[in-house]
Order: C-alpha cells, then sequence, then structure tokens
C-alpha cells in the first residue's frame, strides 16, 4: 500500500496535470479555433434567461394518423372492387369504421382494408386491430401501444426539430430535454425575451406546394377538393388552393435568407433535393401562365404566376418579409416541419441581476464551506490533515476539469454538490488518519501503522463511495433538469475524491516518510 514506484508516481501526478489543464478554458480565451476549448457552462439560474415547458398535441397526432388511415382504406376499398361504402373517423374510439353497401363484399373489403396494417415500419409493431361492430360496420382502431410508440416518435422528432430551429435563430448554449411522455422542457440562457423564439417553436411549419383553382369564386363555398386559404399579410384576403399537395417542403435540401437583387426586397431563396427538383420541374413545365401556391401552415405565403418551367431545382420565396422574418422562416423550412403542434404549458424568466445573485451567494457557501473543512482538518489531524487539504484542493480541480470535458451545465444544484463534495471528499482522509492514529496508539512503528491504515480504511472507503456513487446514478438517470445536474456533480466528486484521498494523499505521506524519517507520526 505504501510502495509508489516511479511510473506509479508520475501517472498520479499526470492525472493531477490533466485536470488543471482541462480547467485552463474556464478561465482564458482559445489560442487557436482548431483546439477544442471545452467550458462549463452556466445553467439559467446562474445566468438568467428564459425557460419553456412545451407540451406536443397528441390529439393531433391521432388525428392525422386516423385521417391518413381513412383516406387509404378508401383506396384499398377502390382497389379491391367495392363500389358502395362510407368511411367514418370516429376520433373519441380511436377508429375507424367502415360500412360496406355491396352484398358479398364483406370478405374482399376485410382482406383489402387488412394490408393496411402491413404499412408499419420495420421493427414497429402493426398499429392497427380489426373487429365487427354489432351493426355489421367493420371497425379499424388504432392499437393503444403501438400509437403510444408512435406518440414517442413524434417527440423525440420534436425534439429534434426544436433544436434545429434554435440552433438556427442564433441561441447558444440551449438546454432541450423530454419531461414526461409529451413534453419537453426548453432553457434559454442569455435570452430575457423569449417571444422570437416562441413563434418559432409555435409554428408547425410544414410547407406545401400546390396550384390554385381559377375558376373558384371564393365568396362562396368551396368547392370539393379546394380550399379558400388566407394570403398572408392581406388582411381577410383568400386564395382558392387546390388540396392536392404538388410538391412537399419535405423535399427541400436548404433554405436562405436573401435580397433579391433586382429590388432589394427580402426573400428566402430554397432548393430540392432530386426528387422535388424532378417533380417541381414537370409541374412548372406542365402550368405556365398559372399561379403556383406556396402554403405554410394553411396560410398562402406566396403564390406567384409561373413565368417558365423552373427545372434548375431551386426557387424563391417572395412577399412582405423583413430581414428577421427572412432568416425565421429560412430557419423554419431548414428544420423541418413538426410532426404536431407544440403548446407553450409554462414560461418563466430569469433576469441577469438574480443570476449575479445567486453565484454570488454560492461562491461564499463554497468559499466558507471550504475553509471550514480545512480548518477542521489541520486542527484534529496535523501534517496529515494538511495533505488531506492539499488533496482536496486538488479533487475541485480535477472536478472542475472533468464537467469542463463534459461541457457540463452548473446551476445552484449542482453547486451545492460541489459544497456537499467538499465534505465527502474529506470522509475517506479521516477514516484514514482515524485508522493510522489508532495503530499508532496499539504500538505500531509510523510506517506499519500507516500501511495498516491504509489497508484497513481501504473497504470502508470503497463501500460508502461506491453505494454514494450508484445512489447518484439512479437520480440521473431518473431525475430531470436541474436534479440531474445536482447527480452528475456529486458523481464526478466523489470519482475524483476517491483518486485524491486515497492516491494523491498516501503520495504525500509516502514521500514525506521517505525525507523525513520520523521516529513518531504527527497525528
Amino acid at each position: 500500500m505504501m510502495y509508489f514506484s516511479r511510473l506509479k508516481t508520475w501517472t498520479v501526478l499526470g492525472v493531477c496535470l490533466a485536470g488543471l489543464l482541462l480547467c485552463v478554458p474556464n478561465i482564458a480565451p482559445s489560442p487557436a479555433g482548431w483546439i477544442p476549448w471545452r467550458t462549463i457552462h452556466l445553467g439559467l439560474d446562474l445566468r438568467g434567461g428564459s425557460y419553456l415547458l412545451l407540451e406536443v398535441d397528441m390529439n393531433t397526432v391521432m388525428k392525422e394518423r386516423l385521417d391518413s388511415l381513412g383516406d387509404g382504406a378508401r383506396q384499398a376499398l377502390r382497389r379491391a372492387g367495392v363500389q358502395r361504402f362510407v368511411v367514418s373517423v370516429q376520433q373519441p374510439q380511436r377508429r375507424l369504421a367502415v360500412r360496406v353497401s355491396d352484398d358479398g363484399k364483406q370478405d374482399a373489403a376485410m382482406a383489402a382494408l387488412r394490408e393496411l396494417a402491413t404499412t408499419a415500419a420495420p421493427g414497429q409493431r402493426a398499429d392497427l386491430e380489426f373487429s365487427t361492430l354489432p351493426d355489421g360496420q367493420i371497425a379499424i382502431t388504432l392499437s393503444p401501444l403501438a400509437l403510444k410508440e408512435r406518440a414517442a416518435s413524434a417527440v423525440a422528432q420534436s425534439i429534434e426539430i426544436v433544436r434545429r430551429r434554435i440552433d438556427g435563430s442564433g441561441v447558444t448554449e440551449p438546454v432541450i430535454a423530454r419531461q414526461g411522455d409529451s413534453r419537453i422542457i426548453v432553457q434559454l440562457p442569455g435570452i430575457e425575451d423569449p417571444n422570437r423564439i416562441k413563434e418559432l417553436l409555435g409554428k408547425t411549419a410544414r410547407m406545401t406546394f400546390r396550384l390554385t383553382d381559377e375558376t373558384a369564386n371564393v365568396t362562396g363555398a368551396p368547392p370539393p377538393g379546394v380550399d379558400f386559404l388566407p394570403l398572408e399579410g392581406k388582411g381577410n384576403q383568400k386564395v382558392a388552393v387546390r388540396r392536392r399537395v404538388e410538391v412537399d417542403g419535405g423535399n427541400l435540401t436548404d433554405a436562405r435568407a436573401g435580397q433579391n437583387s433586382q429590388n432589394g426586397e427580402w426573400v428566402v431563396n430554397f432548393t430540392f433535393d432530386q426528387l422535388g427538383t424532378r417533380r417541381f420541374a414537370e409541374i412548372s413545365r406542365a402550368n405556365v401562365g398559372h399561379p403556383f401556391a406556396i402554403v405554410l401552415d394553411d396560410k398562402v405565403i406566396s403564390a406567384p404566376v409561373i413565368r417558365e418551367p423552373i427545372t434548375g431545382g431551386k426557387g424563391q420565396i417572395s412577399g412582405s418579409f423583413t430581414a428577421a422574418s427572412a432568416t425565421d422562416l429560412a430557419v423554419l423550412l431548414r428544420a423541418g416541419a413538426l410532426p404536431a403542434p407544440l403548446t407553450v404549458v409554462e414560461e418563466r424568466s430569469v433576469g441577469p441581476e438574480l443570476g449575479a445573485d445567486a453565484i454570488r451567494a454560492g461562491a461564499i457557501a463554497l468559499a466558507v464551506g471550504f475553509v471550514l473543512v480545512m480548518v477542521f482538518m489541520a486542527l484534529f489531524y496535523g501534517l496529515f490533515g494538511w495533505f488531506a487539504n492539499l488533496a482536496l484542493v486538488v479533487n475541485l480541480v480535477m472536478l472542475a476539469g472533468v464537467m469542463s470535458l463534459l461541457e457540463a451545465t452548473l446551476t445552484l444544484p449542482g453547486m451545492a454538490g460541489i459544497l456537499l463534495t467538499l465534505g465527502m471528499a474529506v470522509d475517506a482522509n479521516i477514516l484514514v488518519n482515524e485508522r493510522i492514529r489508532e495503530e499508532v496508539r496499539n504500538g505500531r512503528s509510523p510506517l506499519n501503522a500507516m500501511e495498516v491504515g491504509f489497508q484497513r480504511a481501504f473497504s470502508t472507503i470503497i463501500d460508502s463511495n461506491a453505494t454514494a456513487f450508484l445512489s447518484h446514478v439512479m437520480l440521473f438517470a431518473f431525475g430531470a433538469g436541474p436534479v440531474r445536474g445536482f447527480a452528475i456533480t456529486i458523481t464526478v466528486g466523489i470519482a475524483t475524491s476517491m483518486f485524491t484521498a486515497t492516491m494523491l494523499a498516501r503520495l504525500f505521506m509516502v514521500r514525506w516518510y521517505i525525507s523525513t524519517r520520523p521516529t513518531s507520526l504527527p497525528v
């Protein structure tokens, strides 16, 4: 236990030096762009900013699935030769009811409808259950388990799209995490007025390209297959737009804000992928001289007339854009459409003054706690207490270094975790010093007392830290938000304190013993 080879000594010192180097990015700017410069980020409660709790509208997810299922059922029945049928959506029951009026076509209709269940993605369970209602109708019900899988997929997709939109808006160091089955936490450090972000996140941003119906009268009822949609920025003016989607916004590969070279107006330039390019070329070639509506979330943002075939896969959206609105629209189109609308359930703002006060109070608490621990160790254990204090300083440096490497976010609970780590870090040193003191009283020689003291304290140190480590790992796994920040601070602190207490403090004792060869120990 008390023998340190040269390799072991340099390994311990190398780990301590690595921890110190990892702390440097927190106090110095990056010398070059290619050097990875990772720092600890301040959380919302320390830096100030905005907190949003968003909820994915699961009813919309279910409704869209039922509507899509209804269209698929109608097409399947027509292909099977069923002529007379009625398909109705029963949203509260999460099912589709199909009444077949053709005699002798019930079995053929059921066989055709069952094929719809094979459309589930590989690895997913079929989300349809088939049954016959008492009145003879065929019921197609969404399976609860499969619907839950679809909802989880919608939330995961929404989180990714929210992340892309926020990153594209220029907000730095956002925290985006899932909460429960259908909610998303968004923390925006440094953003005091989140209205622009809320507008970005509140839009589904599903863009489609559709032909207009130039014969429809928008003052009456819309004819079959046509919607009367409002024109963006034009008050109550509406445009007759065909429901058929000619090109989907999902085929966009890029969208950027820019200015028209002729009149200087802000526009959004977009680019299609290969499929979108081919489809856009076919539609524009067949409809020269006709308006082509660009629809975003059931609003027509532009309806330009096709002057010539557009075959290059590039286009331009013009309108009454400002620099900010053009940039926001480009961000929305690049990030993609949300699978369902998001609603703001909770909103909080933290001012930078409150964050500065929290940092000041936390720093004072850390300093006072650190000094009290050092005084206690020095008074009770003398020189060996000072070895423990030096190891404690290195432990804080290594803790900060590991958190910098992980680019962890420091919150008020995280600062409390650091303070708690200080107390836990000296527990191992107290166990060792008490054991050594006990062996000295039993008449052992200094070297033997140190050897036996470390041996007998080691298993206790391992047991106590292992149980604490596991409990905080569970806290991290099942907690959320600041609770996870607290847990990760403690778990990292346990790991670093184990190293400094059992390796670094022991190295100090060994080097002191070799250089002084004492006849008694200062405990």
